[in-house]
């Protein structure tokens, strides 16, 4: 049998490697999809969403983290929206590592997947996305900037070696 080799997608703009080009096509594909579409995916439960990213952050975030900033992330709940996709997960940091959270969350971000995605890469500034309102953060203040000002301090996630 002979193997074929199938060539790689052309990245996105600002796109550096595959799984940028995965990341950000899947969300373009879901800003065309029809609105009754993203309805039935946000009636979906929330805690598969939320144990997978859980898994995700305990490999790629919850190591950049020094103890005292742990400690000051652990407890509330925060709720992740892509409203493009209309998939929604909540999560809090526990003793543990990052876990799926059923309480009503203290922090809500929403946004489109793509500017996530940026925000996330280090590929745009997060004051900027906030202000142009691409991504919103809604409820506890002080809690929302604790959050931000980590992510600025660690930088962009995607240079990151997940933990084996």
């Amino acid at each position: 049998m002979t193997s074929r080799t199938w060539p790689e997608p052309a990245p996105a703009q600002g796109a550096r490697g595959w799984l940028d080009t995965v990341v950000l096509s899947f969300a373009r594909l879901a800003r065309g999809a029809p609105p009754g579409l993203r309805g039935l995916v946000r009636a979906l439960p929330v805690q598969p969403p939320s144990f997978a990213l859980a898994r995700v952050l305990d490999r790629w975030l919850l190591p950049r983290l020094d103890a005292a900033t742990r400690q000051a992330l652990r407890g509330p709940g925060v709720e992740l929206e892509l409203q493009d996709l209309g998939i929604r997960a909540r999560l809090r940091l526990g003793a543990r590592g990052f876990e799926p959270c059923a309480q009503a969350p203290a922090v809500t971000i929403r946004g489109a997947a793509e500017a996530l995605w940026r925000l996330v890469r280090g590929w745009d500034d997060a004051d900027r996305l906030f202000f142009e309102r691409e991504l919103v953060m809604e409820g506890d203040t002080e809690f929302g900037l604790l959050l931000k000002n980590t992510l600025d301090a660690l930088g962009p996630l995607g240079d990151a070696r997940p933990r084996p």
